[in-house]
């Protein structure tokens, strides 16, 4: 008796993969502003998918800090204010200085990706690029710090923070500041401490640079 195939969700999956990658961009570019409502079936005709692929692509912006969902259901656009700021920069403050501290020691390794990724700044074409890999350079330090929660609890907030970055970007280029030329040189500037291994100076750089973010707070209420 011939066996009858089984279904899979293969043909699901890419799609799903699609929306995710596609919501995901335009969120985090802008084009999607923070508190929008994400309808299901408006975003499945215009990304040409059932709703099923842009279910499953809502729940994992979800899971990623990008999106959240009201009690009746409905998606939204994460919208993120000066205390969720407050608590992402002490977060941060507790975290990336460890780390600096911690990949000094071992940093030579990963030297060359940190100077690739700053000369990749430099040629970015894009403000999410900039974006992109503004937080690309803390994660290489975190990887290179070792410790591997350390890395996982960084990780977590990472949408958050690009969400977040990724507007102080916006208006800071509004301010008519170069940010792709003022990123590198920053992240230059946090390279010399490590080259030289010296952890104490590596740490109190990196907080001093975090630190320097609370400078860009006021420019969230131009949004």
């Amino acid at each position: 008796m011939p066996v009858k195939a089984i279904k899979t969700d293969s043909a699901v999956k890419p799609r799903s993969d699609l929306a995710l990658a596609n919501l995901r961009r335009r969120i985090l570019s802008g084009a999607i502003a923070p508190g929008a409502l994400l309808a299901e079936s408006a975003m499945a005709r215009e990304l040409g998918v059932s709703r099923v692929p842009v279910r499953e692509a809502l729940f994992a912006l979800e899971r990623e800090g990008l999106v959240v969902f009201s009690d009746t259901g409905r998606a939204f656009v994460r919208q993120l204010s000066p205390r969720d700021f407050e608590e992402l920069l002490q977060l941060r403050l507790t975290l990336e200085p460890m780390a600096a501290r911690l990949a000094a020691a071992q940093i030579q390794p990963h030297l060359h990706a940190l100077r690739t990724n700053i000369a990749a700044t430099r040629r970015a074409r894009s403000l999410a690029e900039v974006t992109r890999l503004d937080l690309e350079f803390h994660e290489l330090i975190l990887t290179a710090s070792g410790n591997g929660r350390l890395l996982k609890l960084w990780r977590s907030m990472r949408g958050e923070l690009e969400l977040w970055l990724g507007r102080l970007h916006r208006q800071h280029q509004g301010q008519r500041l170069d940010t792709c030329e003022q990123t590198a040189c920053a992240h230059e500037g946090l390279l010399k401490p490590f080259s030289s291994h010296n952890a104490s100076l590596s740490e109190s750089k990196m907080r001093e640079h975090i630190l320097n973010w609370r400078e860009w707070l006021p420019l969230q209420s131009g949004q």
